[in-house]
């Protein structure tokens, strides 16, 4: 086995303990998508092209809700606004791969996948064959995430609504933050958007989600600029 398997192996490894979370969550959107209104091609090819699972939820809801096009796509853009701060994070570690792999590790960068990737270049540095380990960390995601949603518009209405599979995503994302919640300003961000989330769960539209994601980069931000000029 040469280092660029070995590597895309790990990250697949690094992966596997995210993805126990992200199966049934998979699952349920495939479902919710159906009973949303939308077709079964366009459930699938939503998570095949957008692959972005809170923008698929909010989606997915808000055409439920007949919200108007333009709260669906103001939305989603601010539901997604941290995935620049994963590429800006991520970044200095990539900048030199081509632009084909820049293009599809883009693709691939998801919470779960970002999550073990800057773990391991934070630990290691930039490493010959590291962008490997983002790649087997991306796409195992990427794979999981068609097959459970593949599964969830298969089975449909037959998932019993009893069954508490809601509480997965919850999870996965708590383990995911919580070991890179290490300065302050990230504390910061991460408790006053889920503060605010909370405080805002009754706004129509899920506007509330909008509201808290601004809260926590507006907070980290100042936290994080304040801490520079010290």
């Amino acid at each position: 086995m040469n280092e660029s398997q070995k590597a895309f192996l790990d990250g697949v490894r690094a992966e596997i303990p995210l993805l126990i979370g992200v199966f049934p969550f998979g699952m349920i959107y495939g479902a919710l998508a159906l009973n949303a209104g939308l077709s079964v091609f366009a459930s699938q090819m939503m998570s095949s092209i957008v692959f972005a699972g809170s923008a698929q939820f909010v989606t997915a809801q808000l055409v439920q809700d007949a919200a108007p096009g333009f709260v669906i796509i103001l939305t989603i853009a601010v539901v997604n606004l941290r995935h620049m701060l994963y590429s800006a994070s991520l970044a200095p570690y990539l900048r030199d791969l081509s632009m084909k792999w820049k293009v599809l590790l883009s693709y691939l960068l998801t919470d779960e996948a970002y999550a073990p990737s800057i773990l391991k270049y934070e630990k290691e540095g930039e490493q010959p064959f590291s962008h490997w380990f983002v790649l087997g960390a991306g796409f195992s995601l990427w794979f999981t995430w068609q097959v459970s949603t593949a599964l969830g518009i298969f089975l449909g209405a037959r998932i019993p609504e009893e069954l508490p599979l809601d509480f997965a995503l919850p999870l996965t994302f708590i383990a995911m933050v919580v070991p890179i919640l290490k300065k302050r300003p990230m504390i910061a961000a991460a408790v006053s958007a889920g503060t605010t989330a909370l405080l805002a769960y009754s706004l129509p539209f899920r506007v509330g989600l909008i509201l808290a994601a601004l809260v926590g980069i507006v907070v980290g931000t100042v936290l994080e600029d304040k801490k520079g000029l010290l």
